[in-house]
């Protein structure tokens, strides 16, 4: 997907392409196994989509293109949350941060709130009770220089409190 596409909802639009991909993440089994590919990752018990990645900020030394750059991760994660705004409620918006830190101690992080914990400090996140799963959005960035990547992922209703913002 790229920088131009229409965002507001409608067929043919990335907000309706988001939102089928999240419905066949929901409804798709997981994978048997570890896998990565251009598209995401995934293994038992949990699947993460990257829906989109931004501009490289290799050159951006003035910061502005990474100040647009996450404008516009923020504009389309807002989005996605308000479309799935009438059939999910509310999200419980989750601090990623004490599962990095859990993690940089050698503590056991589920995934994929480990790998995720890694690139993004918060992710707005839905029980999915029907499903025995719940759904994550968010956007970071690895590392400064890097695109911001905006993700969808699904877990095992297990791995994650939503009750609870700490690992």
């Amino acid at each position: 997907m790229t920088t131009t596409e229409p965002l507001e909802g409608g067929p043919g639009t990335a907000l309706d392409a988001y939102l089928a991909l999240i419905d066949e993440m929901l409804g798709g089994p997981f994978p048997e196994t570890d896998v990565h590919d251009a598209t995401g990752w995934g293994g038992p018990g949990h699947r993460v989509r990257v829906l989109r990645v931004g501009r490289d900020l290799w050159n951006d030394d003035d910061g502005r293109g990474r100040e647009e750059s996450w404008t516009q991760m923020q504009a389309r994660l807002d989005a996605l949350v308000a479309a799935l705004g009438p059939c999910r409620g509310d999200p419980v918006v989750v601090d990623l941060g004490p599962y990095l830190v859990a993690g940089c101690n050698g503590e056991d992080v589920p995934e994929p709130l480990d790998s995720l914990s890694q690139q993004t400090v918060m992710m707005q996140a839905w029980p999915i009770p029907e499903r025995d799963r719940w759904l994550g959005l968010s956007f970071g960035q690895a590392d400064r220089e890097l695109p911001f990547r905006l993700f969808a992922a699904v877990g095992a209703a297990g791995s994650l409190d939503l009750g609870a913002d700490t690992p």
